[in-house]
């Protein structure tokens, strides 16, 4: 079973969200980046698959300089290889994505039984990706799975709702999102980190159609102190030490 996984790089966000001078994107040059959860646990599941079906689990991402970091920690999980399509941004309007990750797939030799992805990206939260990936490719496409099995060319794949569960059916070739919880990643051990400092990446261009969501700015939370308060001085302070602790419930 050969299978892909889609993953984006952004940033590993610290308390405090800073944004650069223009309010168009995050300051991250005193930020690291990671994966989000949802894409963590797709390719853990990939790579669970290979080890109970054989195959091969390949890695697309698209971004700048620095995507290598992120495909390489999942090298060393069980990763066989990755394509890194090349763009200015990881920030790409959802439609223009899915076309750019499908021109890529389709120009490779490979011929993937399963295409998973993240439910939904850890920063802009669309969740649109998948399904207008499968729409570009033609393949049937289950959302936000939180179980899946694959036996004779049908993955079943279960999706929380509430306190119950639905179960979809689909036939592979299939396009499959999933969401955290599906499984526990695994820790990279220390010869897998090893092996993936040898792992080919082949590079290709991102051919991106023009946006048709556009960024008019962004806005930094407020964020609220939870520093100590000082109440006052002498009797002044006894009283309003009084009503905070009226107003949590100690005195009545």
């Amino acid at each position: 079973m050969d299978i892909c996984v889609c993953i984006k790089r952004y940033p590993s966000l610290g308390s405090a969200i800073m944004l650069t001078d223009d309010g168009m994107t995050i300051d991250t040059d005193k930020l690291g980046f990671t994966l989000s959860p949802h894409e963590e646990c797709a390719v853990e599941a990939a790579v669970q698959l290979k080890e109970e079906h054989g195959g091969t689990v390949t890695l697309i991402s698209m971004g700048p300089e620095g995507v290598e970091e992120q495909i390489r920690e999942q090298f060393a999980i069980g990763a066989d290889r990755a394509i890194w399509i090349r763009s200015d941004s990881t920030d790409v309007d959802p439609q223009a994505a899915a076309k750019a990750i499908g021109d890529a797939i389709e120009a490779d030799e490979t011929a993937f039984d399963l295409i998973l992805l993240g439910s939904e990206s850890a920063d802009n939260a669309n969740a649109q990706t998948g399904v207008r990936l499968a729409h570009r490719l033609g393949r049937p496409v289950a959302t936000a799975i939180k179980g899946m099995t694959i036996a004779d060319g049908v993955a079943t794949c279960e999706r929380a709702v509430g306190t119950m569960r639905e179960v979809y059916r689909v036939r592979l070739p299939a396009v499959v999102t999933v969401k955290d919880g599906l499984n526990i990643p695994r820790y990279p051990s220390v010869p897998g980190r090893i092996k993936a400092r040898k792992k080919p990446i082949d590079e290709v261009t991102a051919d991106l159609d023009a946006a048709r969501i556009q960024l008019k700015g962004l806005t930094a939370p407020i964020r609220e102190s939870k520093g100590a308060q000082a109440l006052g001085a002498g009797d002044e302070a006894a009283d309003a030490l009084v009503d905070v602790m009226k107003q949590i419930g100690v005195l009545s």
